[in-house]
């Protein structure tokens, strides 16, 4: 009796663990973050791009503001032989395929799967949208951190180094050929006053002497910031000019009132 107790501990325990594992596949695969495709845990395919996305990121988020709103202010199109240009970006077009939904909700564009994080999509993307990077056209947007200055957007905190004289010639050198290819000075005015906003924006901090930061030109921010900032104060002259007016018609008619009660009763009193 004691040994088909036994067999029988042994086996409810099987069945609860069986029932245990079964709860967690289907709950995995019903939330959100079990749609990651076990992209997390899985590895990558290896399509042979070698290219990061995360710095690539990096540039993008530079060129988009601290570089296209002066491109635009000046209606300048820059050419898609130059290395900025949006087509030149190989993750370009999944990134523009992300959709960022909630704080803990990001979706991906093409099959609209969601994920907790956005790590978690890149993996996606790297994991089952990698036939879709246009590699045979596009190029390594990470390939021009350096001339850009990206380490200074993926680290939140920068901690001092060592000064490397012969990376901070590599990366001028490859600042003023971007300069030079995407900005042309034969191209006239426009062009000519890109090229040297980004040699004062980008190009002149390559230098261990630090006398110039990165950026000195500002951004988009800096530009929204001063365009609110001038609005708001419009506003406020012209409300009060308005209440000006106000006051000072609302000051003639008493005056002109009271003249008539005057002359109303310095006639009552002659007659």
């Amino acid at each position: 009796m004691g040994l088909t107790r036994k067999h029988f501990t042994v086996v409810f325990l099987c069945l609860c663990f069986t029932v245990f594992l079964l709860l967690i596949s289907v709950s995995s695969s019903s939330s959100p973050q079990g749609q990651m495709e076990t992209a997390a845990s899985s590895l990558e395919h290896d399509n042979g791009v070698h290219c990061s996305r995360e710095r690539s990121r990096a540039a993008w988020k530079i060129i988009d503001e601290y570089l296209m709103p002066f491109v635009e202010k000046e209606r300048y199109k820059i050419s898609s032989r130059c290395r900025l240009h949006p087509e030149n970006d190989l993750y370009r077009d999944q990134e523009q395929h992300k959709m960022h939904v909630d704080i803990n909700e990001w979706r991906c564009g093409y099959c609209k799967k969601t994920f907790y994080e956005e790590k978690y999509l890149d993996k996606h993307f790297d994991n089952r949208h990698y036939d879709l990077l246009n590699v045979s056209h596009s190029r390594c947007l990470a390939d021009v951190c350096g001339a850009l200055h990206c380490d200074l957007v993926l680290d939140s905190a920068p901690h001092k180094t060592r000064c490397n004289p012969a990376a901070i010639g590599r990366n001028k050198h490859l600042c003023e050929s971007l300069a030079d290819s995407c900005f042309p000075v034969s191209e006239g005015p426009s062009a000519l006053h890109l090229n040297e906003f980004f040699l004062r924006q980008f190009c002149d901090a390559h230098t261990c002497s630090g006398g110039r930061k990165p950026f000195s030109k500002g951004g988009k921010r800096e530009i929204s910031t001063l365009h609110v900032v001038i609005s708001v104060l419009v506003l406020m002259l012209l409300a009060l000019f308005y209440i000006f007016m106000y006051l000072y018609r609302r000051g003639i008619k008493r005056g002109s009132q009271g003249l008539k009660h005057i002359s109303k009763s310095g006639q009552k009193k002659r007659s």
